[in-house]
């Protein structure tokens, strides 16, 4: 009997507060044992991290992995680029509508599933100075309305 609750590693805030999330893809994520290990002791940073098409793999770049502390020689490198898996079909639209409409390609999150590594992708819009402000302003005006409601 498999386990399909999902256990949630890594979190990308950054990546929320810097683009806006247009689609969201999961996509398996090549691991090596030590690494697999630190994953599940929530030792994962995503910020700062991307993913790009080379050769028809998708690989996350800038995704930091801490080495496994009883791992000794089998220890790879925290920052090597993590092969995802992903169908060729999906793999191609992300990349075609990256370099047609100048979107990103970005990790918003570390998860574990039924016993395997997942990683949820994003195909991102950068937000502008102003984006942010006025995202930051509804949030502000969400919160004043909560507490008015509360006091009542």
């Amino acid at each position: 009997m498999k386990n399909d609750d999902v256990q949630i590693v890594a979190r990308n805030k950054k990546a929320y507060h810097d683009y806006f999330v247009l689609e969201t893809y999961e996509a398996g994520i090549e691991l090596y044992g030590t690494e697999i290990k630190s994953v599940r002791a929530s030792r994962v940073n995503l910020k700062d991290s991307f993913c790009s098409v080379d050769d028809g793999e998708m690989f996350a770049i800038g995704m930091h992995i801490s080495p496994y502390e009883q791992g000794n020689i089998f220890n790879r490198d925290p920052m090597r680029k993590k092969r995802l898996l992903l169908h060729k079909r999906e793999i191609m639209k992300l990349f075609g509508e990256s370099r047609q409409k100048g979107l990103s390609i970005v990790p918003l999150q570390l998860y574990i599933k039924s016993g395997r590594a997942k990683l949820e992708i994003g195909l991102c819009k950068g937000k502008k100075l102003h984006d942010k402000r006025e995202v930051a302003a509804k949030r502000d005006a969400e919160r004043a309305i909560e507490r008015a409601v509360k006091e009542r």
